[in-house]
């Protein structure tokens, strides 16, 4: 039988109807996604870059799946039940417990604002010359402001803007220096641990999965409407929340991979040692010319912005989640919890001494509570009292179980560095 000239249109029609659809569903992955390109990961991955050159790019690729899995995973959370991570671990957990993880998942968003707040404050003292710790202050305010004052679909678009910036200017970075792709795509998927190098892996890990993210993609993905009774419409969401996370992660492993490629070849090719964000941006300058070290400056600039706000949310959630209440910014729980991030952040930031150090730390802070938010996620992900006939299969099971032992003994790799 022939199709028609109808018919084609009508199946055209049906796919552009399906693109448009899911254009609009795009924005909850790429807010986790600003989250892996905050300034803690341009520390980290400087640092991978310019002592190891392209050796660490394997641990990118590694994390950036395992990042995959664990947001696809939680997300579902959000999805069946209409809980984020911490109200469903309130709701189905001894009150011990529930709260002992969610404790220590806040003092992760802590320090992962300590990270955004820093990175902020680093990037205004390259561009407008504001002293550190001012900087710090004005960042956790305005970030603070920017959260009230705004909706959730309101910050979203701004966010993607601001992710699209960051995207570009590396890729602005990336067309002024010579890299070795032969030595790239081998370190892409060659694991390797150089001597020394421990640590480095650690922040390149803490700062790609993050906790925060987990607890935040949880509650944002619960912006899309749907019918909880509706069987039809849950599995829309789903596969529609699956392109939104794979596209957003690719991004975000993009990002990071650009981050460590520039440093490989302008800073290890050259062996200049980079012990802050600073020192980076001043030696691109004698390197590559001062629109590369503007344009470095500004995309750290929106990075720590976007982050920071984020990085709130996060807080937020995690401390209304405690009440067993939702992500409202005008409500007293999520408002606290924003204060609680920034302030204590903040404060941490007025006793560093060194600000690089400070980033390189907070991400391998979050590396070490990571298992604690990852067990927590496949306990609940894998109830069927919780999750019903969405409870995770056998092999998803295994999955998560293989993603929380790697981070679980590359933590313990680190304490026994660290006692040696």
């Amino acid at each position: 039988m022939f199709k028609t000239k109808w018919d084609f249109w009508r199946a055209d029609d049906g796919i552009n109807l399906k693109a448009r659809e899911l254009l609009r569903y795009l924005g909850p992955g790429i807010l986790v996604t600003v989250g892996f390109i905050d300034p803690g990961n341009w520390a980290a991955n400087m640092a991978a870059g310019a002592d190891y050159g392209y050796k660490l790019l394997w641990m990118v690729t590694l994390s950036t799946i395992m990042l995959i899995i664990l947001q696809h995973n939680v997300a579902h959370l959000g999805i069946v039940t209409g809980l984020c991570l911490s109200e469903a671990a309130t709701e189905y957990l001894p009150p011990i417990v529930s709260r002992g993880v969610l404790f220590s998942a806040i003092a992760a968003a802590v320090a992962t604002g300590l990270a955004e707040i820093l990175g902020s404050a680093i990037a205004m003292k390259m561009l407008f010359h504001i002293p550190l710790k001012v900087g710090a202050m004005l960042a956790a305010v305005g970030c603070g402001w920017m959260l009230w004052v705004n909706s959730y679909k309101r910050l979203e678009k701004w966010i993607m803007g601001f992710v699209s910036i960051i995207g570009l200017a590396f890729i602005f970075e990336l067309s002024m220096v010579e890299i070795d792709w032969g030595a790239a795509a081998a370190g892409w998927v060659t694991p390797v641990i150089p001597d020394g190098s421990l640590l480095i892996i650690m922040s390149v890990l803490g700062a790609v999965v993050m906790p925060h993210n987990l607890f935040l993609h949880s509650e944002i993905i619960q912006s899309r409407q749907w019918n909880l009774e509706d069987e039809v419409v849950i599995k829309k969401q789903l596969k529609f929340e699956f392109a939104d996370t794979l596209f957003s992660m690719c991004i975000g492993w993009a990002i990071n991979s650009a981050m460590i490629l520039i440093a490989a070849a302008v800073f290890f090719s050259n062996q200049v040692q980079v012990e802050e964000l600073q020192q980076a941006e001043s030696m691109l300058r004698p390197l590559l010319g001062k629109a590369a070290a503007l344009v470095f400056a500004i995309a750290l600039l929106f990075s720590g912005v976007s982050s920071t706000v984020t990085a709130g949310m996060a807080g937020g959630s995690i401390f209304a989640g405690l009440f067993k209440e939702p992500y409202d910014i005008k409500d007293r729980h999520t408002w606290l919890g924003v204060v609680i991030t920034y302030g204590l952040a903040v404060m941490i930031i007025m006793f560093i001494n060194s600000p690089f150090q400070g980033l390189v730390y907070s991400q391998m802070f979050l590396s070490i509570q990571l298992p604690w938010t990852i067990f927590l996620q496949m306990y609940l992900t894998s109830s069927k009292k919780v999750m019903g006939k969405y409870a995770n299969s056998g092999y998803q099971q295994i999955l998560l179980w293989t993603i929380g032992i790697i981070v679980s003994v590359f933590n313990m790799m680190l304490l026994w560095d660290f006692i040696q």
